[in-house]
Formats: structure tokens, sequence, C-alpha cells
């Protein structure tokens, strides 16, 4: 893997990213105040939870110039995984649709973020301990019966994108239990200035905050999903790992002479 840049490289550009930052957390905060008022009211059931994450991540990446291109139907309900190369993966796939996450408890404790992944309702899991595994699946299940769509990277980290790592099996328990439909996708983007692998994708010892900033300063930033044309059933949570992965490495043409990121009908998230 290559070694992520300095800030100090020429295509960051510090007034840009500050500026967007800015964006960033006005709107963070503006979908934290509509919760508020949501919430205040009454009760939100997941779905409801689901689709206001959705127009407040939608709403930011339209603000943001962040492009989002769709190949293939996001499911409707169900259990969709996905490799994963950055935080920047949660706002494309919520602006795509409504949807609910499975996410490592650590970004509960993110200033704002946390707040809006919770209000969102995900399902937050330690990976440091092995018996978090069940109460995790147990939420999961839970969002499944209520018709939502759970996404889950399996990966257990992101990466810098050049391959799909080992699915860890024992959050596809939830699925198996629900008897519920699996999807895969895979996800990719596309920078007309700087690197994917270390401008986009989070990885490695790279601190939140500088990427942040180096990412948001970047001046055209495209993301593209392709999902799988087809939902499987699972009995065995090994094998489920093993089938989406291969799925999922397939779909972003791992091991493949793709020529790299293929443009499909672009189109702002909102």
């Amino acid at each position: 893997m290559t070694a992520p840049r300095d800030l100090s490289t020429p295509s960051f550009r510090p007034l840009r990213g500050t500026r967007r930052l800015f964006i960033l957390v006005f709107t963070a905060i503006q979908g934290c105040v509509q919760f508020v008022c949501l919430r205040a009211r009454r009760q939100l059931p997941i779905a409801e939870r689901a689709h206001w994450l959705h127009t407040s991540c939608a709403r930011a990446l339209q603000r943001l110039g962040i492009e989002t291109g769709a190949e293939g139907n996001f499911p409707s309900h169900g259990l969709l995984v996905a490799n994963h190369l950055s935080y920047l993966d949660i706002l494309v796939f919520s602006a795509l649709s409504p949807c609910v996450f499975v996410s490592k408890k650590e970004v509960r404790s993110w200033p704002l973020f946390g707040w809006m992944a919770s209000m969102g309702g995900t399902v937050f899991i330690d990976r440091a301990r092995s018996t978090d595994t069940h109460r995790a699946n147990s939420e999961m299940t839970q969002a499944l019966s209520q018709g939502a769509v759970v996404v889950l990277f399996p990966e257990g980290t992101s990466s810098d994108g050049t391959t799909v790592l080992p699915f860890r099996p024992a959050l596809f328990e939830a699925a198996i239990k629900s008897d519920a439909d699996v999807s895969s996708a895979s996800i990719s983007y596309h920078l007309e200035d700087g690197s994917v692998s270390n401008d986009i994708c989070y990885w490695g010892s790279m601190k939140f905050l500088p990427h942040l900033l180096r990412l948001l300063s970047k001046r055209k930033i495209r993301a593209r999903v392709r999902f799988s044309a087809e939902t499987m059933k699972f009995d065995d949570r090994k094998l489920a790992a093993q089938t989406t992965q291969e799925i999922v490495a397939s779909l972003a043409g791992i091991g493949e002479k793709t020529g790299g990121f293929m443009d499909c009908g672009w189109q702002s998230a909102g």
C-alpha cells in the first residue's frame, strides 16, 4: 500500500477544505435540530430514522458537490453487504436510499457525526469483545424484522481499495435467523485531482481531521455504487461471508483488468 500523502501536497487546498468543513458541520447541525423537532412529537420507528438520515446525507453531498451514481437497484429490504473504503461510504449509501448501518462503537463518540449515527438507528458493535456480537445481531434482527435495509461492511475495517478483505461471518447470523435476503454492492470513487487511495480511502494510521480536510479540499469527487442483480438467502454464515465477498470483489473489478473507474449515469445526491 502507498503511504498517505501529507497535507503539504499541492492538491491540498486549505481554504476550500475549511469552507466545505463549515458547510458539512452546519448541515449536520441542521439535521440534528430537525431530528430533535421530530423526536419531540413522538417516538420514531426505525424506518423514519433511516429516512431522516437519508435526507440529511443527501443534503450534505449536494451542498458539498459530491456526485453519486448507482448501477443496479438499491434493495428494498434485507441485508446489504459492501466493501468499505471511507467514512464517506456512509453518506453515499444513505443518500441513495434510507437504510440502517452497522458500525464500530468508536463512531458513537465522534462529535456531531456520532450523534447523527445514533439518531439514524445505527447498530454499534465493540469489535474487541466477541460477546458483543450477540447483542449486535439481535439489534440487526430487529431492524430487519421491521423492513429496514441493514448495511454491513463485513471486512471489519476500511482499506485503500486495491483489494476486498476477507468478510467476517459473525454478523451474517442476523440475516440467517431472520431468513432475510442478502444483497451485495461495491463502492468506488473517482477524483479529478489527487489519489483515491490516499485522499478518499481512510485506512491504516490516518488521522481523521487532517484526512477529512484533505478530502473536502478536492475539486470534484464522484462516488459509484454497483449493486448485484440478485439476492440470496443463506443458512450458513461462513458460506454467506465467502460467497458475498466473492461477489463484491467481482463487482469491484478486483483481479480484473477493468481500466479503473467506469463512469455511469451521474446525478447529484438529493
